[in-house]
């Protein structure tokens, strides 16, 4: 009986083990995610080598290009990352480019391999899109841009409306915030003073050449960073109403590559 007191107990000890396990991770809380602030400098490369020696606090580059480990690297620099993504529009060349029906694809946007969706089909678009958002999750990136989302001001191919758009673009912010993950209103103007409460930060392309900065003063306002590029201009031509509006200005080239030039 002696003997079989200590094979008994193991055994006891391995049936606990099996049956209880790890507890799972707990959902992130909305209130713990990342939030920037006005006049955070950052760096935007979504081509080329990335260069991770840039001295910013914020990085911005492709979602599908980058592996975890990459993330990792920037955090260990000090860098929060954000996550690019096309939420707007299909890409040929992305690895889940032939789970999008043909149904949802619309006209070109002006770069090869790329068509605007029937953002209409939340049915379609939403589980795809929540992929994706998981995989900047498990990446580890701390925000997420999801890019043309104006689509409604654009010639897609599908009657959009306004409404439609305010009702595409909350959905990607919830599904981001559901993740943890930050995530900002790109470009979209017109739409701002309704999607403020949603996003925590905007990213912006060249409001200073079309005279529009001004129109991103409610996120400064409210406390939110304003990511802005400029193409066209130099530096020396925008930085000065960049800084009193207190954006994150800098001037990049179309290929978004590693060269920047700051405010």
């Amino acid at each position: 009986m002696r003997r079989l007191l200590p094979l008994l107990a193991g055994l006891l000890l391995l049936a606990t083990a099996c049956t209880t396990g790890p507890e799972p991770d707990p959902k992130p809380s909305p209130e713990d995610r990342w939030r920037p602030k006005p006049g955070l400098a950052w760096q935007w490369q979504l081509s080329g080598r990335l260069d991770p020696t840039v001295d910013v606090p914020v990085y911005d580059i492709d979602g599908f290009d980058h592996p975890a480990s990459t993330v990792q690297d920037l955090h260990a620099r000090g860098r929060k990352v954000i996550c690019y993504l096309s939420t707007g529009a299909w890409e040929d060349f992305r690895p889940d480019a032939a789970r999008f029906p043909k149904s949802v694809l619309g006209k070109g946007n002006g770069w090869e391999g790329e068509r605007w969706l029937d953002i209409r089909r939340t049915d379609v678009l939403e589980p795809l899109m929540a992929k994706r958002l998981d995989m900047c999750r498990d990446k580890g990136f701390d925000a997420v841009e999801p890019d043309n989302m104006d689509g409604y001001r654009n010639r897609t191919g599908f009657p959009l409306t306004a409404a439609d758009q305010l009702r595409y673009n909350r959905l990607i912010a919830r599904l981001a915030h559901d993740r943890g993950l930050a995530v900002g209103l790109k470009n979209d103007l017109d739409q701002i003073p309704q999607l403020l409460p949603d996003f925590d930060f905007a990213v912006n392309e060249q409001c200073a050449e079309y005279d529009e900065c001004g129109r991103l003063a409610p996120f400064v306002a409210a406390g939110k960073a304003v990511f802005h590029v400029e193409y066209e201009l130099e530096a020396r031509d925008f930085c000065p109403q960049a800084r009193k509006l207190g954006l994150s200005s800098m001037q990049k080239r179309y290929e978004l590559g590693v060269w920047r030039k700051p405010c």
